[in-house]
């Protein structure tokens, strides 16, 4: 089914411009303020001509309403509030209405079935307060595509509005987890970043581990014991095919693309010692880039792949460290108390997540690369696995509660949160879940 709707948005026709954004415009958010009142948005229901439309219309506004208040940044009014109808929206916004429910900014638009089968689809975001429009764009694809359209939607007003790219039209990969805790299911599944779309992409014959997007969000790398043999693989999504990256002696941790795809970089275990070693994916050639008798691993490059960030405990105990992309020039960072583990760059180059375990309590934190500016997010009995949206702005994460003494509990669900520690929220999936990967845009 995605491969489907991927397909359809081939030709996708974006038209931006239609309306010219106002420099007077005034509706704006500060998504650096740690606590932010949501913007008050009101978002109609897609005008559609016909019953079909009317309900295509329907839908792709409950999402695009769905996905801005989730962010935490916007409060969608309810639509029984609403005085002016979808279809006088069309001719022009009567403001009066909308400034007597204390809308800040609108969203309306159009939504209708071509001749040649196609749907197009028209929005346009309003100021309310200056009686202005700020954007206008129109999109046509299959009308399977109307889901990814919404989220197109959602990423242009949050733009607008914040001055930030989207992150809403992604997919997130992670680790399906099923049956009893001493005997997990691991299955690989993917899902839009909102749980919708949900597919299995393995059918948990074999454990899975660690599963990371290529830079074109068509590949995923992974590990997987085949006959409790640990092997690298990377998954075609567009045809299903799996590559085995080769056969290493000893165990494989965490392998995860470069930033240019043509890579992949992983830690190697011998004799209880790992390193760091990094596969060009053209020639198969692997290349070692640490050489200690400890644990080094987690690789993860910096945006511009000029640097690695990764976990060892050649000081001691587990903290993070960076050094450039050839090995050399390696430094520690962190310096906190407690162990650090899981280090993630951050896409807009100016942060990296990471793993801290401390007083017998986990976090989930950020720090610049130079080790400066250390916040925690969040906090549990057990909380691992961050991963950045593509827009650098949010991260998504898995969270193990506590067992009881009776065996209950212990179950791995995931969550995203914002990187001012506030806006936190459980992601629904079918079943447990952990280790997620967040893609770049989709294209």
């Amino acid at each position: 089914m995605r491969q489907t709707i991927v397909t359809a948005f081939a030709a996708v026709l974006v038209v931006a411009g239609l309306w010219a954004a106002p420099a007077s415009a005034q509706v704006q958010i500060d998504i650096n303020h740690p606590n932010v009142q949501p913007l008050p948005i009101a978002i109609t229901d897609l005008f559609g001509a016909s019953a079909q439309d009317s309900q295509t219309g329907r839908d792709i506004s409950q999402v695009v309403s769905a996905d801005l208040e989730r962010s935490g940044l916007f409060r969608p009014i309810d639509p029984k509030a609403f005085i002016q109808t979808p279809d006088s929206l069309q001719i022009q916004p009567r403001f009066a209405d909308w400034k007597a429910i204390n809308a800040q900014a609108l969203v309306n638009g159009k939504a209708e079935m071509t001749q040649d089968g196609h749907l197009r689809v028209e929005f346009r975001l309003w100021d309310v307060g200056a009686e202005q429009a700020l954007i206008g764009q129109a999109y046509n694809a299959s009308p399977l595509g109307w889901r990814r359209i919404a989220h197109m939607i959602a990423d242009a007003i949050y733009k607008r509005l914040t001055g930030e790219s989207g992150y809403f039209d992604t997919q997130i990969v992670y680790v399906a987890e099923s049956g009893p805790l001493k005997h997990r299911v691991k299955r690989l599944a993917i899902m839009d970043q909102d749980g919708e779309n949900h597919r299995f992409l393995t059918d948990g014959a074999d454990l899975v581990l660690t599963p990371r997007f290529s830079p074109t969000t068509r590949d995923i790398t992974y590990m997987s014991y085949y006959r409790e043999r640990p092997r690298v693989y990377v998954l075609h999504l567009d045809t299903g095919r799996r590559e085995v990256l080769g056969d290493f002696p000893g165990m494989t941790f965490a392998p995860r693309f470069s930033p240019d795809g043509n890579s992949v970089i992983m830690s190697l275990e011998h004799s209880g010692s790992s390193d760091i070693y990094v596969m060009d994916l053209r020639t198969r050639h692997v290349t070692q880039l640490t050489s200690t008798p400890n644990i080094d691993t987690s690789p993860c490059y910096s945006p511009d792949g000029t640097q690695i960030t990764f976990n060892s405990d050649r000081g001691g105990n587990q903290q993070l460290y960076v050094m450039n992309a050839d090995g050399s020039n390696i430094h520690r960072i962190s310096f906190g108390a407690g162990r650090y583990a899981t280090p993630v760059w951050s896409p807009r180059g100016d942060l990296i997540a990471f793993t801290k375990w401390t007083g017998g309590t986990f976090y989930i934190g950020v720090m610049r690369p130079d080790g400066s500016g250390e916040r925690l997010l969040t906090q549990g009995y057990l909380v691992e696995g961050p991963t950045w949206a593509p827009n650098g702005r949010v991260l998504a994460f898995w969270r193990q509660e506590r067992m009881t003494s009776r065996g209950r509990g212990g179950s791995d669900k995931l969550y995203t949160i914002d990187l001012t520690g506030f806006n936190e929220r459980q992601l629904i999936t079918p079943l447990d879940g952990s280790d997620p990967a967040w893609s770049p845009l989709l294209p």
